[in-house]
Parts: C-alpha cells; structure tokens; sequence
C-alpha cells in the first residue's frame, strides 16, 4: 500500500484529498502545516508528497528545501499545490526539486491523475536501478557522446534509458539522487553543458543516425528520437546543424557515395 502525505492548512481540502485517496486504497495522512508535514514525513517515509505554497507557519518552498536536506526524505516525490502559479514560481519550485504542480481548485480525478503518474514515475526509475548490476554506479552508458565522469555516470544512464520520453531536469536528478540545483552546476563544472543540452544531444545523435541509415520519414525519426513535435525537432535540428534535417540527410548520402 503506498503512503501519501497531504500538507494543507485548509481543513476542508485536507479532508476531501485524504477521503478520496482512502477510498483509492491508498494510506493517507495530513498535516496542517508544514512543520507538522516534516515531523510526519520522517516518520512514516511517504511514498510522495502534496504539499500546499501558502501557508501561516512555513510555506511549502521552505518545506520542499527542509526535505530535501534531510537524506531520510530527499528522495520522495513532491506536487505543489496553489491557488496560482506564475513562471518565476515555477521556477523556484522545479529549483528546489519539485516533481509537479496542482492549481488549485482541482477535481478529484486531476488530484489522483498527478498522483498516479508520479508514483508511476517513480516505478520506472526504481525499475531502472534495480536491475543494474553490482557496481554498476560508476558504469558508463554504451554510447560514445558522453564523458567518462564517475560522478555523472548515473546521470547518463538515466538519459540514456529515457531520452526518448519527455523528461525534464527534476526527473534526472531525483534519479541521480541530487537536487536539480545541485545536479545542475555538477554537469555545468564537469561537462561545460546543461542537463537539458546532454538530452538534446542524446536525441539529436538518434536522429541524424537514422536520417544517415533509413528511409524513415522526419516525422517518424522525430518521435522515435524523443520529440512529439516534429515541427519543433526540425526547428531545433536547424538551430543546431544550420539546415534542416531533410537537407542534412541529403547531405549525408552524397558524403557516403564519394
């Protein structure tokens, strides 16, 4: 049975996101504040947490930080809940390693949708880890692009076995085991690149090895490679190699003939 903690100083939210995670088969506990939320989720180590912005003694940024200092409960998944979010909030929330965000009002079924698919989420990357061999932390991925940085190596492991889904920074570094500020000027010191470029890269190497050895569509290529939009890929492909993919594709096959 998976464990949620509901952090919310309204009473009646509190109540009706823990009734209905009951009624899910779920075991629920709530706080009504942040200090309170802390002290319960060292004690019972949820499964994931949902946690409200505004509230009187400590907001759920400065719980967020709180958590994520502590190694008993850095690791477990966090959603923001608010009644409204604007970028520099985003921001500031996905900086201190926020999984997602819920605005407020929300139905029961957005309420346990970001719920499942967190927890979800979560499975794959515990799936991921668990079938590594001993001694596989410092093991570098299979493809060449990537430095032979021991402190990065699960970093490219994780692009490596995702790249094609929509990842983001916060996925990569909760599964490193870092928070995203931190994972962020890791890969900045050690590589000169951001974490979002090495995902770029990482899809960019699948696609122009498919445009060089298929008759693939750029549209299939796009999706195969980690983009649902294949306007975005071709605009992105561009912005990197100068042309557009069907150009360097045309490009490769005259290279390959002389």
């Amino acid at each position: 049975m998976k464990t949620i903690l509901i952090i919310e100083d309204e009473a009646q939210t509190r109540s009706i996101f823990l009734k209905c995670l009951e009624f899910e088969g779920f075991y629920a506990v709530g706080a009504s504040d942040g200090t309170t939320g802390i002290a319960l989720a060292r004690q019972h180590a949820p499964d994931l947490v949902v946690c409200d912005i505004m509230m009187p003694d400590m907001d759920g940024y400065s719980v967020l930080s709180a958590l994520r200092k502590s190694p008993q409960t850095a690791l477990i998944p966090l959603i923001f809940l608010t009644a409204k979010v604007t970028m520099t909030d985003l921001r500031r929330g996905m900086d201190l390693g926020a999984d997602d965000y819920l605005t407020k009002p929300c139905t029961v079924e957005q309420f346990l949708a970001a719920i499942n698919s967190r927890l979800a989420r979560q499975e794959q990357l515990s799936q991921l880890y668990s079938t590594e061999q001993p001694g596989g932390e410092n093991r570098q991925p299979q493809t060449g692009i990537f430095p032979a940085e021991p402190k990065l190596a699960s970093v490219f492991r994780f692009i490596e076995a995702y790249y094609r889904q929509p990842i983001s920074l916060g996925d990569v570094a909760q599964a490193a085991g870092y928070s995203p500020a931190y994972l962020t000027n890791l890969v900045q010191s050690h590589t000169g690149r951001t974490v979002k470029q090495w995902i770029i890269e990482r899809r960019m190497t699948e696609a122009k090895t498919l445009l060089a050895t298929t008759d693939q569509s750029v549209r299939g290529i796009a999706e195969f490679s980690g983009y649902s939009d294949a306007g975005y890929f071709a605009r992105q492909f561009r912005q990197l190699h100068g042309v557009s993919p069907q150009v360097w594709r045309e490009q490769s096959v005259v290279k390959a003939t002389n």
